[in-house]
């Protein structure tokens, strides 16, 4: 009897030692930058990745190149301490056109897609927190906190459009209509960046998207060109069950973009928030939704702002809108 335990001790050691522990497979990523004329920022961004992915498989970095003519593929093909490979588009067709071509050419298998725009430096280990966020069940995107470049928080969350928000932004600014409750599309109050959970969209300059949601929701919307094409991605895996989270433990230093002073970029924007709207919503939601928007645009124009004239030229004459980027 002492015999047949002493066998069976050892039996169980041995089943126990021959059983080697389950590790969890890393979280494989593969990042997208779309870059047009972006030879100055990149570098930061493309660095800024080797101290982001520590806790993740990093597969690939595709630099998605919209015809640059600024030696932004130079600075894509130069040895990095990752692996980054540059695709050329062949056209200047947009933002959406460039991920979708990017998101075709991965060639490994992947768990998520991080999209961040070449101005976006994420802080070391961003990505394996954002990664254990989109781990949860039903979660199709999780957004970062964006960060100015002097550390200051960057407003990148909004809420649901609505006639009521766009004439509250129009009458009063997008900023001081955020502070008020809920009256804003875009989230203005600090202490709400504190706390992770469920958003309706946000700032596409960084958002990991899980794989499974892109094969599910399919390619991105090509025809906004610039701006909306995050906001119709996010609104449309909101709508398939695909919930989009924001994680404010993982932070993205964003430098940000000039559409807010260039009146070409501005009407862009706004027309694309009215079609974004009117696709989603009836003929008299979004007759009121395109009135609150004019009046917004009217009101800074007569008060001689110049990216306001041209977003009201742009909304009131379809003839003069933006159909094609440069290049």
């Amino acid at each position: 009897m002492a015999g047949l335990n002493r066998t069976t001790r050892r039996n169980n050691d041995m089943v126990r030692g021959d059983i080697p522990a389950v590790r969890e497979q890393p979280f494989r990523v593969a990042v997208v930058v779309v870059t047009y004329n972006s030879a100055d920022v990149l570098p930061g961004c493309l660095a800024s990745l080797v101290g982001a992915a520590r806790g993740v498989q990093l597969s690939e970095v595709v630099v998605a190149d919209n015809m640059s003519g600024d030696g932004t593929a130079e600075v894509a093909q130069r040895d990095w301490d990752i692996p980054v490979r540059l695709l050329r588009t062949g056209r200047n067709g947009g933002y959406a056109a460039a991920i979708n071509s990017a998101v075709e050419s991965l060639a490994a298998e992947v768990d998520g897609i991080f999209v961040l725009n070449p101005d976006a430096r994420p802080k070391s280990g961003s990505l394996a927190i954002l990664a254990r966020a989109l781990k949860q069940p039903g979660r199709g995107i999780v957004y970062p906190r964006l960060l100015d470049s002097d550390g200051t928080l960057q407003p990148s969350l909004r809420r649901p459009p609505t006639v009521r928000r766009a004439l509250a932004e129009s009458l009063v600014g997008g900023s001081r209509a955020g502070r008020w409750g809920t009256l804003g599309e875009l989230i203005t109050d600090p202490a709400h960046y504190e706390r992770p959970g469920p958003v309706a969209w946000g700032t596409g300059a960084a958002m990991l998207i899980a794989a499974d949601a892109a094969r599910t929701l399919g390619p991105w919307d090509e025809s906004f060109l610039l701006y909306g094409e995050e906001t119709e991605f996010s609104l449309r895996a909101r709508d398939r069950g695909w919930e989009p989270w924001y994680e404010p433990a993982a932070e993205v230093e964003h430098i940000g973009g000039e559409c807010g002073t260039n009146p070409v970029l501005w009407a862009l924007l706004t027309v694309n928030r009215v079609r974004l709207f009117s696709r989603r919503s009836g003929k008299l939601a979004s007759a009121g939704y395109f009135a609150a928007v004019t009046v917004g645009e009217l009101i800074r124009a007569v008060a001689g702002r110049r990216t306001a004239r041209a977003a009201l030229v742009a909304l009131l004459r379809p003839s003069r809108r933006l159909t094609a980027l440069p290049g």
